[in-house]
């Protein structure tokens, strides 16, 4: 128990794995790779910097001396500055040449992208095997009639997996959109303190040629197919913007999968895992909240929120750039990612353990089938010679009839009974039965499922194989 604040991406929800991607440690080597990136690179190029010198750096990336740097900043009041001379500790022949011809965004803009870049690995992984979760759980439901809604109030038969779809299709869509983030990444560069690179023509006497390799060798040794064309000292914060609209994406997928699922659990058709000893309620001891899924409505919230900081903080970036970023892209940023691993953590859990009552949902369908069975059995009785128009008024008056008797009296849906006792439409009730059968009213469910997997799915299962098997155990 501590008397300070903690976040409860930290205590209760995120991944160790994705909190490290966020942490000093991970930020302060990433500099320091950078900055061994950029000696390598100065080197290659024909400035005074030795091998050796390259090599004392490249083996202290790790061995940071945390102390030293933090009583710098307190006497400077500058990170970037107190790292470099904290680094120059640890590497007395490389000193001098730490940093040359750089600014701080060299460190602290090409982190971010590194780090929102590996951060965006671990969601598309998350991602896949949630889709492939799913996308098993629609393969083994594909067949189960189930009532579909529209506006919340029942509609045709849909299948449960055929549900699942929709779910999984949006959760595709998320992929494909953090696929692109990843791929179209790329780093600011050595750009200088305006972006100009006045530094690097006074370094490299004016050789753009050499300019332009020096980034070039930066982006390959830090994993990158390129820089960014042109900027100011910063990268466009609109990357930031971009990067979190995908990650709200993310997040309102989610947010409807959960909201989906209390409904159904309210059903009592589907509900999330419940664990042995899990307790619902501290006076209601029969109840069986769903838990998970309203966290995943919760924290998606906050990300749908979250999502409209780099949005105002690219709108009102000043010229070539202001400092009015800093503190909130690093609050903002970096408790998205935290919050989006949080959600996917859950949907893992609840994704690999969805509960099923198919006699619940079979009682469901048949109170409900009779009054979308009408077209049908209005046809099978034009079939024997009845009229088409008066058969229809006369199932639209039994229809209000039996929705009456359920809505006002509590009885069950009487319209077969009706039906069968009308003359006009010469019809027993075996012959009205043979029609009332669930399968018959899903359409293309099945074989729509079935499509879509194979089209979609597998390719993705096929690419990421070694990726899958992944389940998440929640600590709350």
């Amino acid at each position: 128990m501590r008397d300070t604040y903690e976040s409860p991406f930290s205590t209760r929800y995120a991944s160790d794995e994705m909190q490290y991607v966020f942490s000093s440690d991970k930020k302060f080597k990433t500099w320091r790779r950078l900055w061994v990136a950029l000696a390598r690179a100065e080197m290659k190029l024909g400035l005074p910097i030795t091998n050796e010198q390259v090599e004392e750096l490249e083996s202290n990336i790790d061995n940071i001396n945390y102390e030293v740097a933090e009583a710098r900043e307190k006497l400077v009041r500058h990170d970037v500055m107190s790292h470099v001379y904290a680094y120059g500790e640890e590497c007395p022949n490389a000193k001098g040449i730490i940093h040359l011809g750089a600014t701080s965004c060299y460190v602290g803009d090409n982190t971010d992208i590194i780090i929102m870049r590996e951060a965006l690995e671990i969601v598309r992984r998350k991602l896949v095997n949630i889709i492939d979760l799913l996308s098993k759980f629609a393969e083994e439901y594909k067949a189960l009639p189930a009532l579909a809604y529209t506006h919340l109030q029942p509609a045709q038969l849909t299948t449960v997996g055929k549900r699942a779809t929709l779910w999984i299709n949006e959760l595709l869509m998320d992929f494909e959109e953090v696929n692109y983030r990843i791929e179209n990444m790329q780093l600011l560069g050595s750009k200088g303190t305006t972006g100009t690179q006045a530094s690097f023509v006074e370094l490299f006497e004016g050789d753009n040629k050499k300019i332009n390799k020096l980034e070039e060798y930066i982006a390959k040794e830090m994993g990158f197919k390129s820089v960014v064309p042109v900027s100011g000292q910063t990268y466009s914060r609109k990357i930031d913007s971009q990067i979190l609209a995908t990650l709200s994406g993310i997040a309102q997928t989610t947010s409807k999968f959960s909201n989906d699922l209390r409904i159904l659990q309210n059903f009592k058709e589907m509900e999330e895992p419940f664990e042995k000893n899990q307790i619902g309620s501290s006076a209601m001891p029969y109840k069986r909240n769903p838990m998970r899924s309203e966290r995943i409505t919760s924290l998606s919230r906050y990300v749908m929120i979250d999502s409209l900081n780099p949005a105002f903080t690219a709108g009102t970036q000043w010229f070539e750039r202001t400092l009015d970023d800093s503190a909130n892209k690093r609050i903002a940023v970096a408790e998205a990612f935290l919050a989006i691993d949080s959600i996917l953590n859950i949907m893992l859990n609840v994704c690999n353990g969805l509960v099923v009552y198919p006699k619940v949902i079979e009682q469901r369908v048949l109170k409900e089938l009779p009054f979308m069975a009408t077209e049908n059995i209005m046809m099978a009785a034009v079939k024997k010679g009845g009229d088409r128009q008066e058969l229809h008024e006369k199932l639209r008056l039994h229809s209000i009839e039996a929705a009456k008797m359920v809505k006002e009296f509590g009885m069950d849906n009487d319209l077969i009974e009706r039906i069968c006792n009308d003359s006009s439409f010469n019809l027993s009730k075996e012959e009205i039965g043979s029609i009332l059968v669930p399968k018959n009213f899903v359409g293309r469910s099945i074989e729509q499922v079935d499509e879509f997997i194979e089209d979609y799915i597998q390719p993705i299962r096929r690419k990421y194989k070694n990726d899958l098997g992944e389940n998440a155990e929640l600590t709350v």
